[in-house]
């Protein structure tokens, strides 16, 4: 079974469309990376699904039934925008205000259990407005996950956190799914963060859906490319343009695009007069893939 199942949903404003005729799948137990440029539709989808906004057409069905199903609704958490905490009050009872928003028993129970999993459990008597942008994130993830959703929806949760940061968000998110079984749709500009844990990737332009894949169908597509550098750079790119298809001058490295056999390319350069510096193998990531995605015509 599918989390989410959405055909042909169309959403407008003055005429203009926000999503267009989208179709999505994001199987059970995904961490499934949403992708587009701003602008592109992501949060209206996603406001669409957590019933934000009403759509003008299509389906969206959530675990198998109508998104509108209230049996199914309490299956969803989601964190779009912002938290929506009362700055003066602590985290605790902003998490217990939630609480008894969502009509949940056992509220203090509840709330050791989400802090726990945001790694907030010594922050509880915290006042918001004096946590770090970080931790904000984490609490807004910790009132989603009030009443143990099963699907889990974030708009850009990771944007403008530090390095640190980042990485706590990370390990949440994978603790989120395998411990829990917990489904994330997440939408972020930082592609480089999110191919470290997405298992799925939905890439939306103009309100349209363009490509659906998953992480292993992603890293065959990639392409491999050999990059090295020497002492002189320009020669010798010039060289290797005459025996190679795709060699290129790129972030201060000259790279050569599949290329599976690096010893030739340093034997042609050596019987050349070229001392290699540095030179290693690799794969282009998720965000030169979705970079060059974006730039083909008709895209």
């Amino acid at each position: 079974m599918n989390a989410i199942e959405i055909k042909n949903l169309s959403k407008s404003f003055r005429g203009m469309y926000a999503v267009d005729h989208l179709s999505m799948t994001v199987p059970q137990g995904a961490i499934y990376g949403f992708i587009g440029e701003n602008g592109s539709g992501k949060s209206t989808t996603e406001k669409l699904i957590c019933g934000h906004l009403v759509p003008d057409e299509g389906e969206i069905k959530l675990f198998g039934r109508d998104y509108t199903d209230p049996g199914v609704r309490v299956r969803v958490g989601a964190l779009i925008e912002n938290a929506g905490c009362f700055p003066g009050s602590s985290v605790y009872q902003n998490l217990k205000m939630q609480c008894i928003n969502l009509g949940i028993e056992h509220a203090d129970k509840e709330i050791r259990r989400v802090l726990e999993i945001v790694r907030m459990e010594d922050n509880a008597n915290l006042k918001f407005k004096s946590c770090s942008l970080g931790m904000k994130q984490r609490i807004g993830i910790a009132m989603a996950l009030l009443g143990d959703p099963a699907l889990l929806i974030l708009d850009e949760p990771i944007n403008g956190l530090d390095t640190d940061g980042m990485r706590i968000m990370r390990e949440i998110l994978v603790d989120i799914t395998k411990t829990y079984g917990c489904t994330v749709l997440i939408s972020s500009h930082i592609l480089g963060e999110l191919e470290k844990i997405a298992t799925h990737y939905g890439i939306i332009r103009q309100g349209r859906m363009i490509m659906e894949l998953s992480a292993e169908e992603m890293d065959a597509r990639a392409q491999v490319f050999v990059s090295l550098k020497t002492a002189d750079m320009q020669r010798a790119w010039l060289l290797l343009t005459r025996h190679y298809a795709d060699a290129r001058l790129e972030d201060g490295y000259i790279r050569v695009y599949d290329e599976h056999d690096p010893a030739a390319l340093v034997d042609l350069l050596m019987k050349n007069g070229h001392v290699i510096s540095e030179i290693k193998k690799n794969k282009i990531g998720l965000e030169e893939y979705y970079v060059e995605l974006m730039s083909r015509k008709g895209v």
